[in-house]
């Protein structure tokens, strides 16, 4: 996949084989959506940042450093996506973190999807994933480096028709998609899953529950999400996606979803035209 790319501040594509990272999943990343110049929830990914950094015990990044790469990356893309991936660093064979960890930094720029077209208006297919989440309440909400239940979910299937799979944990509840949080009406209410016990917390999904103060945090089951009026997903990169259909349920984009959409262009992410 061809993009720009800064490790420690210094181009290049590589890092050590001893990396925590690369060995362990021992980091954390944020992946965030740039407009014409201007990343329109940074401070959101700061904070989650700052915080998955508390958890994990790893020291606090210069964020001042990490806006100046983040926009040399983006730089003279109108829309462009920039990975910040934060790693451990270095360390001696074994778990046991080291005492003084200088962690490895890298800043990746690439082209960003379009945020528009059919899928915005009305919306996409989903599918049910048979890979379960599970439980580790110690992770909940972090966006930390192991991602292989995303990717084997992700791995479920193949056809283009389908852009994303929801995913539940191993006692059935509904958690989020692979790469998306999920939100539903409900009896009129707005709802989305408690991520509690598993899943990562967006920033867009953050940002929804500031929008919406009134947006309910709860358990929800698949027979749940059966009945709902509307159904739709957050992200970052993405913003607000209509669901049309979860398998053979069929959902409509509804004036929720209409009303968090138009909010999103409001923040600064235009609809762009194929």
């Amino acid at each position: 996949m061809a993009g720009r790319v800064l490790v420690n501040g210094e181009a290049a594509t590589a890092v050590s084989v001893f990396d925590r990272g690369l060995s362990y999943g021992d980091g954390l990343f944020e992946t965030i959506r740039f407009a014409h110049g201007a990343a329109p929830l940074w401070s959101r990914h700061m904070d989650r940042l700052r915080d998955g950094c508390r958890r994990l015990r790893l020291p606090t990044p210069d964020i001042a450093a990490l806006q100046g790469e983040a926009m040399a990356m983006a730089a003279g893309m109108d829309h462009a996506v920039v990975r910040i991936t934060l790693t451990r660093g270095l360390g001696e064979r074994g778990y046991a973190p080291p005492a003084s960890p200088v962690m490895t930094r890298i800043v990746a720029g690439f082209k960003a999807p379009l945020m528009g077209g059919d899928a915005y208006v009305a919306g996409v297919r989903v599918r049910w994933c048979d890979t379960a989440l599970a439980l580790q309440p110690l992770l909940a909400g972090l966006k930390h480096l192991n991602r292989l239940e995303q990717v084997l979910a992700r791995a479920e299937w193949s056809d283009p028709a389908v852009a994303e799979g929801l995913m539940r944990d191993v006692d059935g509840r509904v958690i989020s998609g692979t790469m998306t949080n999920l939100f539903a009406v409900l009896d009129g209410q707005l709802v989305t899953p408690a991520l509690d016990r598993c899943g990562v917390a967006g920033v867009a999904r953050a940002e929804v529950l500031v929008a919406m103060p009134e947006v309910r945090v709860r358990e929800l089951r698949p027979e749940d999400l059966a009945r709902a009026d509307e159904v739709f997903l957050s992200s970052s990169v993405r913003g607000i996606l209509p669901v049309q259909a979860v398998g053979d349920t069929v959902y409509g984009p509804g004036p929720v979803t209409r009303a968090l959409q138009q909010h999103w262009r409001g923040l600064g992410f235009p609809m762009e035209q194929a």
